[in-house]
């Protein structure tokens, strides 16, 4: 079976020759391993993915880092390499990246566990429903906001979810719900922001000439749209397309991203650094390196 370790803690020395020591010791085999040492906030982060060849027990191994966590302070879990993490998925009224990730679960390029579709509106409820996925409709108001998003935090903990997805969800999320799910919530938007705001951003971007179009997805945080940044892409444009060009090239991007920013994570491969991110690449040579986008 396959494992990945993740570890985050002061960069000091000794830390990797301790943690792969102690694999090796315990009879595991090293797939790949990638490290990162922050300089300005002398931080360390570290993935390791590796099978058990010996016949330890990961309980076995998870007891024999204590020591090493302890020396190092360090906050490292064990994943399995092969279970599907629970995503709940948030839409509104623009499907785009919601079709798109169904698309992707249903081909398995996306290998995660869809336990459900929260929408503030029935507009997709037939087309979740015909992929065997349980819908939700949670309307929402100023009235009764704390009442639906009482309800959403329901839904995640009978699912069991793992990660929120907000795929177009055009609701601003509480303060204490993001600090509740904080590095478990992934939003996308485009990258017009701060230039662009409110309606139509793709429109005004026509209207001033934009040349790039892009898209951010991130960490959710109080601050809306400013969390830690996940993925980004681009599209050029020229002069010769249309504001209805702008709106489906930057669709076009914004699920591509989006896709890719939840394959990092479900791969255990993102890192919180404090307003920023370490993203570790897939493994060379495999589908997810070669065909996600």
């Amino acid at each position: 079976m396959k494992y990945v370790l993740t570890v985050s803690c002061k960069s000091t020395r000794g830390i990797v020759a301790a943690i792969t020591g102690l694999l090796a010791e315990k009879g595991c085999y090293l797939v790949d391993s990638s490290q990162f040492d922050d300089l300005d906030t002398g931080m360390f982060f570290m993935r390791l993915s590796f099978i058990i060849e010996d016949g330890a027990t990961i309980g076995e191994i998870t007891a024999g880092l204590e020591p090493v966590k302890k020396t190092f302070g360090m906050t490292a879990e064990f994943h399995d390499g092969d279970a599907k993490m629970k995503v709940l998925l948030m839409v509104s009224r623009f499907g785009h990246c919601l079709n798109d990730l169904l698309y992707r679960w249903k081909i398995g390029a996306l290998p995660i566990e869809i336990v459900g579709v929260i929408s503030n509106h029935f507009d997709y409820q037939k087309v979740v429903v015909n992929h065997d996925i349980p819908f939700h409709h949670i309307p929402v108001t100023k009235a009764n906001k704390p009442e639906a998003e009482a309800r959403i935090m329901d839904i995640v903990e009978q699912t069991g979810t793992e990660l929120i997805v907000l795929a177009r969800y055009m609701q601003i999320l509480s303060d204490q719900m993001c600090q509740k799910m904080s590095g478990k919530i992934i939003n996308i938007h485009h990258s017009f922001l701060p230039s662009f705001k409110g309606a139509n951003p793709y429109k005004q971007a026509f209207e001033r000439g934009v040349k790039l179009i892009g898209a951010t997805a991130h960490y959710v945080t109080a601050d809306l749209d400013e969390g830690p940044i996940i993925e980004q892409d681009v599209a050029r444009i020229t002069h010769a397309q249309s504001a209805d060009d702008y709106v489906s090239i930057g669709r076009d991007v914004e699920s591509q991203v989006l896709a890719r920013a939840i394959h990092a994570h479900i791969h255990h491969r993102t890192f919180i650094n404090g307003n920023r991110t370490v993203v570790f690449p897939a493994s060379p040579g495999s589908y997810a390196s070669e065909r996600m986008g």
